[in-house]
């Protein structure tokens, strides 16, 4: 049986990695899709497990391939996500989580129409706000930037299949293994 494709995007400090990490480690049948990326890797990371590490001429290469379901540049280094790696974990069985930003997202469900698209969306804009003040890893600058992009992402979720509001972490895990599992209604 082939595996499901889904896109999973929210605002920042929504839960989303930490449901997509959470699900993943539960369920062997189920992947976060590695990207590719121009950048060089950091302490730590490694070839195939946090990204796929390639040349700028590589990636140009890929392009000119048409093996990205979408693809983007940020300061100056290129990130996609390569059809070839996707293709191949749907193929044998396993499904492919992609935790991508809505542009990202919307990408993807036109290059592979299955593409199943789940939002993570906050209870309220004051508990995102709390999140990310607790995460204590951002200045009042940059959560403000973040806080101002939500207005954008929430707005397109009713471009999206599911909206998972993430006020509960075990039930918003549940809820995307539900989707996963082909038995939540849209």
């Amino acid at each position: 049986m082939k595996g499901k494709l889904l896109a999973v995007s929210g605002p920042s400090g929504v839960g989303k990695g930490t449901i997509v990490k959470t699900l993943i480690k539960r369920r062997a049948d189920i992947v976060e899709s590695v990207s590719c990326t121009t950048r060089l890797p950091r302490e730590g990371e490694a070839h195939g497990r946090e990204y796929f590490f390639i040349t700028k001429e590589e990636f140009a290469r890929r392009i000119e391939e048409n093996d990205f379901l979408e693809y983007d540049e940020h300061f100056g280094n290129f990130y996609g996500t390569p059809k070839s790696f996707v293709r191949d974990t749907l193929e044998s069985g396993r499904s492919v989580i992609l935790e991508i930003d809505v542009v990202g997202a919307l990408l993807a469900k036109e290059a592979f129409p299955e593409c199943i698209l789940v939002m993570i969306a906050p209870p309220s804009l004051e508990e995102l706000k709390r999140r990310l003040k607790g995460r204590n890893s951002e200045t009042d600058e940059q959560i403000e930037t973040r806080l101002n992009r939500l207005a954008y992402e929430l707005s397109q979720k009713d471009k999206y299949d599911f909206v998972i509001v993430n006020d509960d972490l075990e039930t918003a895990i549940a809820e995307l293994e539900s989707i996963v599992d082909g038995k939540a209604k849209s």
